[in-house]
């Protein structure tokens, strides 16, 4: 019914004002601490369950290569974990929905242009999504379970950050070296992905400003998909399609894991200039194992610099109406 549309465009159009919010929210406001706290309240006015997992904990987890990332901070890193029970009594009708939340990236030691750094606040984008589908989605009641995870950290240049040339291991035990301190959103995200995948979880969707490159890529107009499964980076793809978010797969194939090969690790964590998007995918799809994994790039499209059409200068929530579909389309 016209009621019935009313409120899911309410809805939806509730959970981008979400992430378009915490993203344009200044770094000294909107860190992993503040952060945490917006998922929180989001929980609480939805019944949504929410976890933080603190430092001390992600420790004896073994999330190495999140620890590693926040090392250079004075901020202490929270692991956000969002749970929305759509279908108690079928664990396996679950997906997790896992976004980027560095709170600010600086690039680590391995510092970012001047430039490059201005628009850094907003490298949480793909966080932000994921709590702002969290708060829809417990409005609209799929059948579905649905984990929302966000690893946040700010990346840092501080006395304790972590160096090229280190090596961390990741919650599965696979060793990175560290080959670029501001290839630091697959590090983050890794450990995510081993976390979903700790509970089981066989349907994973992760949201990240990843990369410079996939903008050389497909420029502003959409989203770069990344995946390990055709039939579900399918799904996911439709699912944008149908809320009018844009997104175009790019390829994953073996050979481009040589780039990231490491003489003294598992991997490396960054692999050249050549297909920077592509491997920077590779590297979280590594973490992925049985699981259908889709990555989504948001970094060309989190943010405008035009207000035009429904978007507004600033942030513009890329990828929250996506995820909200495919878990209505999900849903059984």
């Amino acid at each position: 019914t016209m009621n019935d549309a009313m409120s899911r465009g309410i809805s939806v159009g509730n959970a981008v004002n979400i992430a378009r919010d915490l993203a344009n929210a200044p770094p000294n406001f909107m860190t992993p601490t503040e952060l945490s706290n917006a998922a929180s309240s989001v929980a609480g006015e939805t019944g949504v369950r929410i976890e933080i997992i603190e430092r001390e904990e992600m420790a004896k987890l073994g999330m190495g290569a999140l620890i590693g990332v926040s090392q250079g901070s004075t901020e202490p890193p929270k692991f956000i974990v969002l749970r929305y029970e759509g279908d108690q009594n079928n664990p396996d009708n679950s997906i997790a929905l896992l976004g980027k939340g560095i709170t600010f990236d600086s690039g680590g030691l391995d510092l970012k242009s001047a430039s490059g750094m201005r628009t850094m606040k907003g490298d949480m984008a793909g966080g932000a999504a994921v709590i702002g589908a969290m708060k829809a989605i417990s409005d609209l009641r799929p059948t579905l379970n649905v984990l929302g995870i966000v690893p946040a950290t700010e990346n840092m240049p501080g006395g304790g950050a972590q160096r090229p040339g280190d090596v961390v291991s990741t919650m599965d035990g696979t060793t990175l070296e560290i080959d670029n301190t501001d290839a630091e959103g697959r590090l983050v995200l890794a450990d995510a992905v081993c976390y979903a995948r700790s509970l089981g979880i066989t349907k994973i969707v992760d949201v990240a400003t990843l990369t410079g490159a996939v903008r050389a890529a497909l420029g502003q107009q959409c989203i770069g998909a990344f995946g390990n499964d055709w039939s579900f980076t399918e799904k996911v793809i439709a699912a944008g399609s149908e809320v009018g978010e844009r997104i175009w797969e790019l390829p994953t194939y073996d050979e481009y894991s040589k780039q990231y090969d490491s003489d003294i690790a598992d991997i490396k964590n960054s692999g050249g200039a050549a297909a920077g998007a592509i491997i920077g995918a590779m590297i979280i799809g590594r973490f992925a194992g049985e699981a259908s994994w889709v990555h989504l790039d948001i970094a060309a499209m989190s943010l405008t610099n035009v207000t035009k059409g429904d978007q507004v200068k600033g942030a513009t929530g890329s990828g929250v109406r996506t995820l909200i579909s495919l878990c209505e389309s999900l849903s059984l």
